[in-house]
């Protein structure tokens, strides 16, 4: 790319939400995340309710990784104005696992060894660079206010749970009124994040490696559980 057109670019960089920008990075990754062939069979009926639940289970891990670093960073000039409590999942998690599993879930609950690494990314991002932390809270609440809830209602029809009940209570946000405004909301912020334009273009490139993370667990949740016949 020439000066010119590098130019270019940054005036239209400079013009384009952040939001947006955030949006149209990392679509790839998205779609590739979406699409992977263990989240395809899950929401076309063609795993068993045990897929469903070891998926869950490990949203769990993953959420306390985000979850258990909230307070430590409600006043961070960065990350504090994402923490909100409306957006919480652990304690919907814990309930659906009571559900899927019965009381005693805890004792078998083990992280997949891609949910490990993107744990352990989350919370080295919530520990050493806030900025980062954004972009894998990002990742995850908005979709579970979009296409989380696409999952919801699979899940609802596929194997049988009350409407916004147990087993889906993870993708109800009780607190959160009207989805759309608050996701309006959130874009908000993300447009006005305090960062400058390099470190903008860090959190754009973490929110990428989230995308990879969510993928590499669907392939390994894949790998255990292949196609039924």
């Amino acid at each position: 790319m020439d000066a010119t057109a590098t130019a270019a670019a940054s005036a239209t960089d400079a013009v384009t939400p952040f939001s947006t920008l955030i949006r149209v990075a990392s679509h790839e990754q998205h779609t590739e995340a979406e699409t992977s062939t263990f989240m395809s069979d899950l929401l076309g009926g063609r795993l068993s309710v045990d897929a469903y639940a070891r998926y869950t289970e490990q949203l769990w891990f993953v959420y306390r990784a985000l979850e258990d670093a909230a307070e430590s960073l409600a006043d961070d000039p960065v990350a504090g104005p994402f923490i909100q409590p409306a957006l919480m999942r652990t304690a919907e998690l814990e309930r659906d696992l009571a559900h899927l599993r019965g009381a005693d879930w805890r004792e078998g609950a083990e992280p997949l060894p891609a949910t490990a690494a993107y744990a352990a990314r989350v919370a080295e991002c919530a520990r050493d660079w806030p900025a980062g932390y954004v972009a894998h809270h990002y990742t995850r609440y908005l979709g579970d206010l979009s296409g989380g809830q696409i999952i919801r209602d699979k899940a609802e029809r596929t194997w049988g749970f009350e409407r916004k009940g147990d087993g889906v209570r993870f993708y109800v946000f009780e607190d959160i009124s009207n989805p759309a405004a608050f996701k309006r909301s959130y874009r908000e912020l993300l447009d006005q994040v305090n960062a400058d334009d390099l470190e903008k273009q860090r959190i754009i490139d973490e929110c990428k490696r989230a995308f990879d993370f969510n993928g590499a667990v669907f392939r390994e949740l894949g790998g255990e559980f292949p196609l039924s016949a």
